[in-house]
């Protein structure tokens, strides 16, 4: 019987302590909890929705083709804008690589772009630097490279390094080769200087 008395009191008390306990750690979970600081959000991407509407844009588009003499054609660009024609886009820090079908490469980079789809070219601005498997690198300020076939020409000075040493001309234009179907040729016009270093 006192065993039964022991056993009753005991579970009493547990009924009591026990809730008190839970009570006093739950305060103590909260009482220790680091404060939560609105500042430490997650920052939200600030984008004006107005601007966006009235100048649609696109990120890191990219566009290839194969142009009517089988030379690969790729353009990148940070950005690009579609112009008020359809035809038409605007492209600031594009990079253009062509590989023709003679294993060749070049590689050009304009600070800004238009493309004209309609007009089936991409005239390159701004300062524009080209590489060339062959080893010649240009520098000029304008370059219009053809979409539809191997083309790229220059209109403006260029400046020029190659195997053959330094170039200055009025212009540039690198074609298919007339005389030799399947090759390529890089022809610098008007008013042509070459400092010659062999072995260069």
């Amino acid at each position: 019987m006192a065993r039964a008395d022991t056993h009753t009191r005991v579970v009493g008390w547990l009924k009591v302590v026990l809730p008190l306990a839970a009570l006093a750690i739950l305060s103590t979970l909260f009482l220790v909890a680091r404060r939560i600081d609105p500042e430490d959000a997650l920052p939200y991407a600030e984008v004006d929705v107005r601007d966006l509407a009235r100048e649609p844009r696109m990120t890191a588009p990219t566009y290839a083709g194969t142009t009517s003499d089988g030379a690969a054609l790729t353009l990148h660009a940070d950005e690009a804008r579609p112009a008020a024609e359809a035809t038409e886009a605007a492209a600031i820090e594009l990079r253009l690589e062509l590989a023709t079908p003679d294993g060749a490469r070049t590689e050009l980079a304009a600070a800004k772009a238009q493309m004209d789809r309609g007009a089936q070219q991409v005239v390159l601005s701004g300062g524009v630097t080209v590489a060339t498997s062959s080893g010649y690198r240009l520098e000029t300020e304008e370059i219009l490279a053809r979409l539809d076939r191997t083309g790229l020409e220059s209109r403006t000075p260029v400046t020029a390094t190659g195997p053959a040493g330094e170039i200055r001309a009025d212009s540039m234009v690198l074609r298919q080769d007339i005389q030799t179907p399947g090759a390529y040729v890089l022809v610098f016009n008007g008013g042509v200087r070459l400092v010659y270093r062999p072995g260069g």
